[in-house]
């Protein structure tokens, strides 16, 4: 069988169509939703942050409905368990004899939401630990494959603290991009209330073809990892990522020292250089520049540095330091 090949042209135009497939459902957010796309193409998982009813959940639906993928959703409550989200082992009757049979569980799709995840309990969070790493699950011993592709957009709210289980870093690592949703516009508001209260609902029609969705987006994931990287963009991306590091040789006094207990991990490199190349491929080119870099580096790194008490104190936020660490960088940033 030969294997589907997807060209950079294609991907830009398919890519633009599944941006306004999610428009057409989705008022405004065009940041949040060009940087889900960048993270399911590079083949990653989303953390939304954002307060409750600026339409998350909508569009992780709304996503999987334009893609033609499968999907599912888990509410994660205090007494969620790990059997919820991965499945159980069952005893049936088959011809009179009393044998297991794995009963599987919401993980098993191709889009997964994992609703206000910060409201589960460090074990129920630590179940998508294997699945989002290795896109594998393993129950009672034996271990399940998980259909690719496969994509988690988990969602919490920043506000409401009380029962709720911060996630912890290994968790937060898992994710490619970490997005805030923030409030629409009073413009983006007025076609809102106009839209969702009318008598005509808005529905995503899918853009990509059933029989080829998943191999179209298998092969548009390949061509991402063809993209190529000139030796100074790499460079400049391992100086934005040591720069987060207090401990790192270099490291400006008054900011990392100051401001972060821990910088950001090997995978926030990954995460810049792959955000990056998809990046690219939506600008038409299939070589990364400095500004793919630039457009990516806030999502991939922001819940990958831990802030200093001193940071917390003067209610700093990972987006507002690394914006001012990595300013120096940028303006010294390869041509």
């Amino acid at each position: 069988m030969t294997e589907l090949v997807v060209r950079p042209e294609q991907f830009s135009k398919t890519v633009g169509a599944l941006r306004d497939a999610l428009h057409r459902v989705i008022v405004g957010q065009d940041e949040v939703i060009e940087r889900l796309l960048v993270a399911f193409f590079a083949g990653g998982h989303v953390l939304l942050e954002g307060v409750p009813g600026l339409g998350k959940t909508l569009l992780a639906k709304s996503f999987a409905q334009a893609l033609g993928l499968s999907f599912n959703r888990i509410q994660c409550t205090p007494d969620l368990m790990p059997a919820d989200i991965l499945g159980t082992q069952l005893v049936v009757d088959r011809d009179g004899r009393k044998v297991f049979e794995f009963s599987k569980g919401p993980v098993f799709t191709h889009i997964l939401l994992a609703d206000e995840i910060n409201r589960a309990t460090p074990k129920t969070q630590s179940a998508l630990l294997e699945a989002m790493g290795e896109q594998q699950v393993t129950v009672s011993g034996t271990t399940f494959h998980l259909e690719e592709p496969f994509f988690v957009i988990a969602t919490q709210n920043p506000i409401e603290m009380e029962g709720t289980f911060p996630l912890p870093e290994a968790q937060l690592d898992r994710f490619l991009f970490k997005v805030f949703v923030g409030y629409p516009s009073s413009e983006e508001l007025s076609q809102i209330i106009r839209q969702t209260t009318s008598a005509q609902s808005v529905t995503v029609q899918p853009v990509l073809p059933a029989p080829t969705a998943q191999a179209w987006i298998l092969a548009a994931r390949r061509l991402v990892r063809e993209v190529l990287v000139a030796s100074p963009i790499e460079a400049y991306i391992v100086k934005l990522v040591s720069a987060t590091r207090p401990s790192e040789d270099g490291a400006p006094e008054s900011l990392a020292r100051r401001f972060l207990r821990y910088g950001a991990s090997p995978r926030g490199a990954q995460a810049i250089l792959l955000g990056a190349k998809v990046k690219a491929l939506l600008n038409g080119r299939v070589n990364v520049s400095v500004e793919d870099v630039d457009g990516v580096v806030l999502p991939a790194l922001s819940h990958r540095v831990i802030l200093s008490f001193e940071a917390e104190a003067d209610k700093r936020t990972a987006p507002d330091i690394l914006t001012e660490l990595t300013g120096p960088l940028r303006r010294d940033a390869p041509a």
